[in-house]
């Protein structure tokens, strides 16, 4: 199903159903959620999605898996084409897939059985072929490898809301006593309750979201060197070398498509 709300197929009875999208730049899906697990797929565009447990980036060739019942916000950071597949709670638990958003990989063959599944009829046969490929689908989502493409929020209010403005202009220039300063709390316990909240470090939690933020205005064209500049890193080899470290590619490198048919 294609340029299609969901909402009217939740109640489908078939354990997967999918649908895809075009967006446009800068098009945001204000906070909502499913009945279902979705499996969130960017054939094109770079995807930020945002809950009241952190934010998480989605490049092209990437997926995230957004359990039953998590209210979402989906921006769109460019001209955006999207294939979900949506799955029953039961369905997801039993393939094993995470009670939390994750970021995961998308093989060539999870590429084409999303591919597929838009234009499979909403009630398809019970036993056939499509069948066979929706359930080879929920397996093929459960065995992807998971990426650290997210920025935890901590659960304290003050915390929360000094990491959400950071989020939406982040830079490698914010230091530990100003954001302590600003949560009314000294150095030592600002330290202390961040790492508890987030599993981070603070200068650990600020460069994840200052390459994330990287990955989103580099979806939207935006050049290294300028987007290595405006989030306060000192050169663009250092950006680059960061970038590589965290992410596993060069930034020229990292949004490049790969040699599988995306038509």
């Amino acid at each position: 199903m294609r340029n299609t709300r969901v909402i009217a197929y939740e109640d489908t009875p078939r354990d997967v159903v999918a649908t895809g999208n075009d967006y446009s730049a800068g098009m945001v899906l204000p906070s909502h959620t499913h009945k279902r697990g979705q499996c969130l797929y960017a054939i094109a565009g770079v995807l930020t999605v945002t809950t009241t447990q952190g934010s998480w980036v989605v490049p092209p060739r990437r997926a995230l898996w957004i359990p039953a019942g998590v209210a979402h916000v989906v921006y769109m950071g460019g001209p955006t084409s999207t294939r979900s597949a949506f799955i029953q709670s039961d369905a997801a638990a039993k393939a094993g897939l995470p009670e939390h958003c994750t970021v995961i990989s998308v093989s060539p063959l999870l590429h084409a059985l999303l591919s597929e599944a838009v234009d499979l009829p909403a009630e398809y046969t019970l036993g056939s072929r499509d069948d066979d490929l929706m359930r080879l689908l929920v397996n093929e989502v459960a065995g992807m490898p998971t990426l650290p493409l997210n920025t935890p929020l901590p659960q304290d209010p003050r915390l929360a809301r000094l990491c959400r403005a950071l989020i939406q202009s982040p830079s490698l220039e914010i230091d530990i006593d100003a954001m302590a300063h600003k949560a009314d709390m000294s150095r030592r316990s600002f330290t202390r309750l961040f790492r508890q909240q987030t599993g981070m470090s603070f200068s650990a939690w600020r460069q994840q979201a200052c390459l994330l933020a990287a990955l989103a205005r580099l979806g939207r064209g935006q050049s290294v060197t300028h987007v290595a500049i405006e989030l306060g890193y000192s050169s663009t080899s250092a950006f680059t070398a960061a970038f590589r470290r965290t992410l596993g590619a060069a930034p020229s490198q990292y949004l490049v498509s790969d040699a599988v048919d995306r038509s």
